[in-house]
C-alpha cells in the first residue's frame, strides 16, 4: 500500500477554510431565503431552473441531472412543492412515459418575489466582499472543479 499524500499546512489551510465557508454561506443564505421568501434553497434551485424554460417546462430526468439529485430525491421534493402549489407535474406529450415539471402561477409569483432577496444575500454574504480578481479566481476554480 502505497503512503497518502497528506496536505500540506497551506493545502489544509485552503480545504478547511472552503468546507467552513461552504457550510456557512449555505447556512446563511438559507436562513435569509426561508425568512424573506419561505423557500428552502431547494426549492428555489427548482424554481429558478424551471422558471428560465419555455412554458412546456422539464422532463424530470433532465432537471435531476441538472441538479445533481437523484430521481426519487427529486420526486419527494417535487411532491411537496407539488402539495404547495408551486409546480406541477403531468404527462411528457412527447412521450407519455415521460414527466414533465411546470410552474403554476404561484410558483412564477414565489421566484418574482424571492430572487431578490436572494441575490442581495448572495451579494452581502459572498460577491460584495470580494475583489474582481477574486471573483475571477472564485469563478475560474469552479470551472476547473467541476470540469470532471
Amino acid at each position: 500500500m502505497t503512503e497518502p499524500r497528506w496536505l500540506s499546512d497551506a493545502e489544509m489551510r485552503a480545504w478547511l477554510g472552503y468546507r467552513r465557508m461552504r457550510r456557512l454561506l449555505d447556512l446563511r443564505i438559507d436562513r435569509d431565503l426561508a425568512a424573506d421568501a419561505g423557500l428552502s434553497e431547494q426549492d428555489y434551485d427548482v424554481l429558478s431552473i424551471v422558471s428560465e424554460l419555455p412554458e412546456q417546462g422539464i422532463r424530470v430526468g433532465e432537471l435531476s441531472e441538472r441538479l445533481w439529485w437523484t430521481r426519487s430525491g427529486l420526486s419527494r421534493h417535487l411532491g411537496r412543492m407539488e402539495q404547495r402549489g408551486l409546480i406541477a407535474r403531468g404527462d411528457d406529450p412527447d412521450d407519455a412515459r415521460g414527466t414533465v415539471v411546470t410552474l403554476t402561477e404561484s410558483g412564477r409569483s414565489a421566484i418574482r418575489e424571492a430572487a431578490p432577496g436572494h441575490v442581495d444575500s448572495v451579494r452581502r454574504h459572498l460577491i460584495d466582499r470580494l475583489t474582481p480578481a477574486e471573483l475571477q479566481a472564485l469563478g475560474d476554480i469552479a470551472a476547473k472543479v467541476l470540469e470532471d
